[in-house]
């Protein structure tokens, strides 16, 4: 193989540097953490979105009913 053509891997390996086979395998392992993570961000999020039309929301009708008052229909 040319120099051009060398995987990063196998850069790294002719280098002297490879990874340890047990930090490849929890990398490897992290798909279902990753989307564990993403489910407590949704559900966060959400709360957080239930929590503020629960605190503003009737100041919002209010607002948008000033609104629809100085409107000429």
């Amino acid at each position: 193989m040319t120099e051009g053509t060398l995987t990063a891997k196998a850069k790294n390996e002719a280098a002297g540097v490879a990874a340890p086979r047990h930090s490849l395998r929890a990398l490897r392992g992290e798909d279902g953490q990753d989307l564990a993570e993403y489910a407590i961000l949704v559900g966060l999020i959400a709360l957080v979105v239930v929590g503020a039309v629960t605190l503003f929301g009737g100041q919002l009708v209010a607002f948008y009913d000033d609104i629809v008052a100085t409107l000429p229909f």
